[in-house]
């Protein structure tokens, strides 16, 4: 039985929609960002998924992943498989094209917005970074799931109408309307976010330990100076068990007396891995272990003897990262933050009613060049915007700064 292939036009449409759906990404990437123009492409985008053939669905949603996602891979070759780069690329576009397809089950436009409704609540793998109602997260449209839902019945509803009156149900949008955001005040607390800038090739060589500890105690020495109540370095600025390192952690803690300092490093305890937060300060330590990990980077989220396998085979023996049972708070000058690891602020769980502000630290080099570290950004200013919550981000290869 010959199996018929898309249509020219098909192939035209899923293209078009999936640089629809993306643009907003890459749009900020470059420092293009507008919102009007995400407002119009966001829109367009939910359009044809709606509206779209069942093969256009699937390429649509195939493209999307491969957009989104191409960058996963890229941390493939820091363990000896960089030819499975691109394999992982595609096996990404082939999962988001069965959580898009899922909607050319049916061709009724309503049914189709209910399953692409239902699908922000999915997240293939345990990897959350393919939320469909970001694509509004800088555009005139709101960002909360009522208001998302609202929008895809409203461009369904056009069925229903002909002619000029398809624009009636379309009135709806402006229920949606968002023109501004107000975010908490900055506290009263004099923060410096270190951004770094080191390869992955090279962070974790041993010979490259003492040039990364004078850069990390300059950094620091730099702040004391220059007047700041903290300073915060990137998740694993210090590429080392700190716990098995006592001089460099006492050098940290004399230093402390001057200035309170937050910095990424690993932790072993009880023959465990923990990624952590050091606070140093006025000369204690608080350890703040990590409560979310990054699926298949810090965790295989496979059945325990498929994982042991590829910790063994692929990751050379390693073990998966263990997590604490509750998110860590700090307080510097009275003020409350919410500590958060790379992953983890790109996660509802952190962001609880309570948490008006929140320091986060990531190591983006994993994925260089990429749009990685604007994923990133978008998400946590998603989240932060969704909760009233300003996120203070220090990163190593991208993505840093104040997100709110």
């Amino acid at each position: 039985m010959k199996i018929p292939l898309l249509s020219r036009r098909e192939l035209i449409s899923s293209v078009v929609i999936a640089l629809a759906f993306s643009a907003f990404i890459y749009f900020e990437h470059f420092g293009l960002s507008s919102k009007i123009l995400n407002t119009i492409l966001g829109l367009g985008a939910l359009y044809g998924l709606l509206f779209g053939t069942k093969k256009t669905i699937l390429l649509s949603g195939f493209l999307i992943g491969l957009l989104w996602c191409y960058w996963i891979g890229f941390s493939c070759q820091y363990y000896g498989f960089r030819w499975a780069t691109w394999l992982v690329a595609l096996g990404l576009g082939i999962v988001y094209a069965l959580y898009y397809g899922t909607m050319a089950l049916t061709t009724h436009p309503h049914l189709r917005a209910l399953i692409l409704f239902g699908l922000t609540f999915v997240w293939p793998m345990d990897f959350n970074w393919m939320q469909p109602e970001i694509i509004f997260v800088e555009s005139y449209m709101g960002i909360e799931k009522w208001q998302f839902a609202l929008i895809v019945f409203a461009i369904a509803s056009t069925v229903w109408f002909q002619g000029k009156t398809k624009v009636l149900p379309l009135l709806l949008l402006l229920g949606t309307l968002q023109n501004s955001y107000t975010p908490p005040p900055i506290p009263d607390v004099k923060i410096k976010l270190v951004s770094t800038n080191i390869s992955q090739d090279f962070k974790w060589q041993s010979e490259r330990l003492k040039q990364t500890l004078s850069e990390n105690f300059a950094e620091i020495d730099n702040a004391i100076a220059q007047g700041y109540d903290l300073v915060v370095l990137p998740e694993s600025a210090f590429p080392l068990y700190m716990n098995e390192y006592p001089d460099i952690s006492q050098a940290l803690v004399e230093r402390s007396l001057r200035i309170s300092i937050l910095t990424g490093t690993l932790h072993k305890e009880n023959g465990l891995n923990y990624n952590v937060s050091y606070l140093y300060q006025q000369g204690d330590l608080t350890v703040a272990k990590k409560t979310i990990l990054v699926p298949f980077g810090e965790y295989i989220p496979l059945p325990e003897f498929v994982s042991r396998w590829v910790n063994r085979e692929i990751f050379g023996g390693g073990a998966d990262f263990v997590t604490a049972e509750k998110p860590t708070d700090f307080n510097i000058n009275g003020v409350s933050f919410r500590n958060a690891i790379c992953y983890e602020a790109t996660r509802q769980e952190l962001y609880t009613p309570e948490v008006r502000y929140m320091i986060a630290m990531s190591n983006n080099g994993w994925f260089k060049p990429s749009i990685e570290p604007t994923v990133q950004k978008l998400l946590i200013r998603f989240y932060a915007r969704k909760n009233n919550t300003i996120v203070f981000h220090s990163a190593n290869g991208g993505g840093g700064g104040i997100v709110y």
